[in-house]
């Protein structure tokens, strides 16, 4: 009888947080690992690639060179590979173009032997022996296998988040959410109105693509934010040090409800919008307005879009300016709605709800390792990278932040430091020492 293979661990998803932590497992030979991802390759918030934008992390928070400089995977080594080095010398930028990290993302998944793209994972179950069985559907051959092992990492990663209200089955070039909007970008501008919904980066990147583009198209363009306004992400050095292992570690310590305070004290620096894109943005208004022509655009902070209903081929809006207390309707042919996204659990975890430890009716405990927190503790463990800001702060979605998480991880599921993790990185202290 053949003894079937025990994986010590098998992530879900592949998104660049568990992909960074394919290309760090990659080169440790005591842990063996798969990772399954449901689609057909790697592809970076495709819908968001607009031209000219850049990410907003800078090249060293690749997926690994925080932990290992030397790896074959580091954005350096794309760019030597692709012989873009020097380009990116006389680039002199700190940040990388969005659609060119989607690239290096790309080029590191396709080396990788341990990662399955079509291959989505169906169901998982707990064995009498505590290891997870993981059921795989191959979405090309339209087989299923089933796999052990002891750990598991969820890297389900986030889907688009649309408020109560503006939700509705309508046509996609019609009413888009912001991660389809190069999808039905002609379709958009081929209106006689536009409206974008939303306050953070996205919202700022799709206004100005659309503010580019109107003289080709002459559509009216408006820009709602529930925001009290238009503010710029904070970018000072002290400040960014709230991204950084001691932050994480303290804001960890805190009790639930002040870690929720905590997250909205931090709001700034989480969603504020990249100053370059605001300086685009009003340098284009005002170099129009030169010649005093009307410009036919309305920005809106203090406004919540509340309701969407469409009469005859055009959408009403029902909006509220929330501090006036003041509600009227807008009318639109089109609307992007740059709303945010919204943890993306798989269904299989369901099972398991009544031994996990919840903070709240949304929200599992996490320990400062990543794992999910049983009532009964277990020595195989479930580590998630989904649905952890409660627990981590706002480094939760922070891609410079994945290495670090990854780190935790590796040594966690190894039982010992394969990657050294950080000790003094920061000249902040956020607590008193005594």
């Amino acid at each position: 009888m053949v003894t079937p293979v025990v994986y010590d661990f098998i992530g879900i998803g592949l998104g660049p947080f568990n992909l960074s932590l394919a290309a760090l497992t990659d080169r440790v030979k005591d842990l063996d690992g798969l990772f399954f991802e449901q689609e057909e390759e790697f592809v970076w918030h495709p819908g968001m690639l607009i031209e000219g934008t850049d990410l907003q992390t800078p090249f060293l928070a690749d997926l690994v060179t925080f932990a290992d400089p030397t790896s074959p995977y580091t954005f350096i080594n794309y760019l030597h590979t692709h012989e873009r080095l020097y380009a990116f010398y006389f680039f002199n930028q700190f940040n990388i173009p969005r659609k060119e990290y989607s690239d290096y993302c790309s080029w590191v998944a396709h080396q990788l032997s341990h990662c399955y793209f079509s291959h989505r994972v169906t169901n998982v179950i707990e064995t009498k022996d505590h290891l997870y069985q993981v059921t795989v559907e191959n979405l090309l051959k339209k087989e299923v296998s089933n796999y052990l092992t002891k750990n598991l990492i969820i890297g389900t990663g986030s889907i688009p988040m649309v408020p109560k209200g503006l939700d509705g089955d309508w046509p996609n070039n019609e009413i888009s959410h912001s991660s389809e909007y190069l999808f039905h970008e002609k379709q958009l501008k081929s209106g006689h109105s536009v409206t974008v919904i939303g306050s953070g980066q996205s919202a700022s990147e799709i206004f100005f693509d659309l503010l580019l583009d109107q003289k080709n198209h002459d559509y009216e363009l408006t820009w709602f934010t529930r925001s009290s306004g238009l503010f710029q992400k904070e970018d000072a050095k002290l400040g960014k040090e709230f991204f950084s292992p001691e932050y994480i570690h303290y804001f960890h310590q805190l009790d639930f409800d002040h870690r929720l305070e905590a997250l909205d004290s931090l709001n700034q620096l989480r969603n504020g919008i990249d100053p370059e894109t605001l300086k685009k943005i009003y340098n284009l208004l005002y170099h129009r307005s030169i010649s005093g022509e009307k410009l036919n655009v309305t920005i809106q902070p203090l406004t919540e879009a509340q309701k969407i209903e469409k009469i005859e081929k055009t959408y009403h809006l029902h909006c509220q300016q929330w501090q006036q207390e003041k509600k009227f309707i807008h009318q639109t042919e089109k609307v992007v709605l740059a709303t945010g996204y919204k943890p993306a659990l798989p269904n299989w975890l369901s099972q398991f709800a009544d031994e996990i430890i919840w903070e709240d009716n949304k929200r599992f405990k996490v320990t400062e390792n990543y794992q999910i927190d049983f009532k009964k503790k277990k020595t195989n463990h479930i580590y998630t990278l989904t649905n952890i800001e409660h627990s981590h702060g706002a480094s939760a979605t922070n891609l410079g932040l994945s290495v670090l998480r990854n780190q935790k991880i590796i040594n966690s599921i190894a039982g010992k430091e394969i990657y050294p993790e950080p000790t003094k990185t920061v000249f902040q202290q956020f607590s008193p020492k005594h």
